[in-house]
């Protein structure tokens, strides 16, 4: 008798066990079907950039703030590869390095500005994706360049970048995996800055 009761008490053991396990297993399933269902759709487009949530990065086709002289700076690097430029505005490389969209068409005028165009990006760009929200509010982040010039970036309340106490004028848009953040001035190094800098005071 004793021996049955035991064996009565492990098999109700045993089928509460069992009744319990059925009710996670199905609750689970029920939760992770209605999240499944509330997800939004995510497009896996080639050149979809799948990150940082809502993120929707501008396709650079789709704008004209980059500038003849952007634009040849951006052609310089291959578009299927994670870049991140800060690329001057046309203002910033007039003002800042005294480049012109309108330059001299001679051949040495063009390589010239080829050159700086060149020191400028290796200042100014760095070897992966960086989305301004990936930058959190307030908090400094270091960085190299593709130059190795350190690039010391933050992110203000109103979305802005700030790298090298340059600030964005526009951010985030793209051309396939490269990511551009157009920015009011030209971001480099002291010694090239000096070599660059225009001469306002004319010849005697």
């Amino acid at each position: 008798m004793e021996f049955l009761k035991n064996l009565r008490r492990v098999c109700l053991l045993k089928c509460s066990i069992s009744f319990v396990f059925v009710v996670v297993s199905v609750s689970c399933l029920l939760v992770v079907a209605v999240s499944v269902l509330r997800l939004p759709e995510v497009s896996w487009g080639s050149n979809a950039l799948v990150s940082y949530g809502a993120l929707r990065l501008r396709k650079v086709s789709e704008e004209n703030s980059l500038g003849e002289l952007g634009k040849m700076m951006v052609k310089m690097l291959p578009d299927d590869l994670a870049f991140t430029i800060f690329l001057p505005s046309e203002k910033a490389f007039e003002r800042c390095v005294n480049l012109s969209a309108y330059y001299s068409l001679g051949e040495q005028s063009v390589n010239d500005t080829y050159a700086t165009l060149t020191r400028i990006l290796g200042f100014s760009t760095v070897s992966r994706g960086l989305p301004s929200v990936a930058m959190p509010l307030g908090k400094e982040v270091s960085l190299e360049s593709i130059a190795g010039f350190k690039l010391y970036i933050s992110r203000d309340s109103k979305g802005k970048l700030v790298v090298n106490r340059v600030s964005s004028y526009r951010v985030d848009l793209r051309k396939g995996e490269i990511i551009i953040h157009i920015m009011n001035g030209v971001i480099m190094d002291a010694e090239f800055e000096q070599s660059v800098q225009p001469d306002y005071g004319g010849e005697n």
